[in-house]
């Protein structure tokens, strides 16, 4: 029927911007083993053959409406599919592993179309940017370019499972989708007792960790397999192959690849590790742009407590994709290669040059702006390791005493509250983006208005106020040497931007700006387990998220290092028991080493100041 409603003719027709859209919903399209998955369509008003964007969705196609009719009056076809087992489409869910061969399969179900005119963009944001990762990994002749935006790749090594330990934002993930269009939800009784469920997270959450059975999240099966399969897999293994670019960079298909990211995105870490290496083994073209955002905002300019100037949001949703996909789908010769948001294949935000004062909505003025940059990381940038020291010192200068250790308590029974950083979403269990490290009503687990660093489990090195300027753009890493009573404990890392009191800011304002973890028992591979030979002096490597930022004359640079980051982290029972099968929780006396034959440090790449 759709092929008799749309006759083929010549050429590529370009509608009007505002004429009528024609549309076809709940197609279902057969995979290669059966499955019909449910598909909508979005056609321009003429008939005639055009290029098609893709999206494919876990949050149900109904939610493409208005991205489809933005695309159709602009001369594309629209194709919205929901995913397998997910709303509308038949099948078993499950996380990712279905959305290479899938979309594969639409693609070629899409070429088949009368009304398909020539090569498929892809598009969409985090699980949904993942999808286009999958097909890209799958290949698909079909597939011209995809603009991944803060998209679900490298699971096992960061950004759910984190050197080791688990993002806990996933379990958050489950616990609302499960009862949200899935199978098990097509049944009301059960919506209902997964609904409460999920009313419940933080109940549930401080009774972790999730056994098979045991809660109602059994009632969704696939969706219980999933969480307890990744709670326990903190090794990068076969569980977490999927989307796994960076070590198998060589199976990605060769089209151009537009990177989108924000500094406090839960992807941030991975989206710059795709491209260095993308960016390496394609022919084609991959860009690379990096803004102050959270996740899936890039048309914002403030986040959390913080202003970063109304030149850090991209203000037109759908306009800068489509100015991308005109030139890769239809060959139009537009900005793409010239200028903003494409002058060069990276483009960053450079945070930090505001005035520190408070704006008329009550945030921080931290500011910053772009930059056109060559590649990433920036070659000119100097790694410039700051020494941690005794009595809490943070300078380039090394440690010269024979031997020095900061010791602390760690108790899982009461871990170090997360406040703002790389969170997916602001649903009550965290807070996204930039914010004071102090506590209150608005921290649900820290609602003393105290600063984390009064903490006594928190051990904070920070420099004397800078004398000038410091820019710090890149890939940063805290080098620690630490030591445990446990058999198995967390080390955590912050990077924070202090600024000085001031009087819009009377007790000035602790900035998180990245953060990063290590499990102790996957210290030297993320493939396999050791646990601690308990009190002796090992090296650990903490990845914290990348960041571009200046730390301006009169501020401080901070590093706090810790055992906990809950909930952006489960928390560490110290037992070494196997992962999510703990019965047990001890407390832990662990101990940060800073003298001459362990100088902890983080490695800053400084990037020289121009006029």
């Amino acid at each position: 029927l759709l092929c008799l409603a749309f006759p083929l003719i010549g050429k590529t027709q370009s509608p009007k911007p505002g004429a009528e859209v024609r549309d076809q919903k709940n197609l279902m399209v057969e995979m290669r083993d059966g499955i019909r998955l449910a598909t909508d369509l979005y056609l321009p008003a003429l008939p005639g053959k055009y290029p098609v964007i893709l999206t494919r969705t876990p949050y149900g196609k109904d939610g493409s409406k208005t991205m489809g009719e933005y695309y159709a009056r602009n001369g594309y076809v629209f194709v919205a599919q929901d995913c397998r087992g997910r709303y509308a489409s038949a099948g078993v869910w499950h996380m990712m592993t279905d959305d290479g061969r899938d979309g594969v399969d639409c693609a070629a179900w899409i070429a088949a179309q009368p009304w398909c005119g020539g090569k498929i963009g892809m598009v969409g944001t985090s699980y949904v940017g993942g999808t286009q990762h999958a097909v890209a990994m799958e290949h698909s002749p079909h597939l011209g370019t995809v603009i991944p935006v803060d998209a679900v790749s490298n699971p096992g090594i960061q950004s759910m499972r984190n050197a080791g330990a688990f993002e806990l934002r996933f379990w958050n993930w489950i616990m609302l989708n499960a009862g949200k269009g899935s199978r098990a939800s097509q049944d009301p009784g059960t919506a209902a007792v997964l609904k409460e469920m999920a009313d419940h997270r933080l109940d549930y959450l401080s009774n972790l960790p999730l056994r098979p059975g045991a809660t109602p999240l059994r009632l969704a099966p696939e969706y219980e397999d999933w969480l307890v399969g990744a709670m326990r897999h903190g090794a990068n293994d076969a569980f977490w192959t999927q989307n796994n670019i960076v070590e198998n960079v060589g199976q990605y298909q060769d089209i151009p690849v537009y990177l989108v990211g924000g500094w406090y995105d839960s992807w941030a870490g991975n989206t710059t590790a795709n491209y260095r290496a993308l960016s390496a083994a394609l022919k084609s073209d991959v860009y690379l742009i990096m803004g102050p955002w959270i996740h899936g905002q890039q048309g914002k300019s403030s986040h959390g407590q913080v202003d970063f100037g109304a030149g850090a949001a991209i203000a037109d949703e759908w306009g800068w994709r489509r100015e991308w996909y005109d030139h890769w789908l239809k060959g139009i010769d537009n900005s793409v290669g010239k200028s903003a948001p494409f002058t060069t294949k990276v483009r960053i935000f450079v945070m930090g040059t505001g005035s520190g004062k408070r704006t008329a909505e009550g945030k921080l003025d931290h500011g910053g702006a772009w930059r056109e940059e060559k590649e990433w990381p920036l070659a000119r940038a100097r790694l410039t390791p700051f020494y941690l020291h005794a009595e809490g010192g943070l300078s380039p200068e090394a440690p010269t005493v024979k031997e020095s250790q900061t010791r602390y308590t760690f108790d899982p029974h009461q871990p170090v509250p997360t406040i703002g950083g790389n969170i997916s979403t602001n649903d009550g269990l965290m807070l996204q983006g930039a914010w004071d490290q102090r506590g209150g009503d608005h921290i649900w687990n820290w609602k003393l208005p105290l600063p984390l660093s009064a903490r006594n489990d928190i051990v904070v090195f920070q420099t004397e106020p800078l004398s000038e300027d410091i820019e710090v753009t890149g890939e940063i890493e805290v080098r620690l040497w630490a030591s445990s009573s446990a058999v198995d404990t967390d080390f955590t890392a912050k990077l924070i931007d202090v600024h000085p009191a001031s009087p819009d800011f009377p007790g000035g304002f602790d900035l998180n700006l990245g953060d990063g973890i290590v499990r102790a028992r996957f210290r030297d591979s993320l493939k396999e387990e050791k646990l601690l030979d308990p009190g002796t002096v090992y090296p650990f490597t903490i990845r914290l998220y990348p960041t571009s930022n200046v730390f301006k004359k009169g501020h401080r640079l901070r590093v706090d290092i810790s055992s906990s980051n809950f909930p952006r982290f489960d928390v560490n029972p110290n037992t070494g028991e196997p992962l999510n099968e703990h019965r047990r929780r001890v407390t832990a006396e662990n101990a940060v080493w800073h003298d001459a034959t362990h100088p902890s440090h983080i490695l800053l790449p400084l990037v020289p100041r121009t006029p």
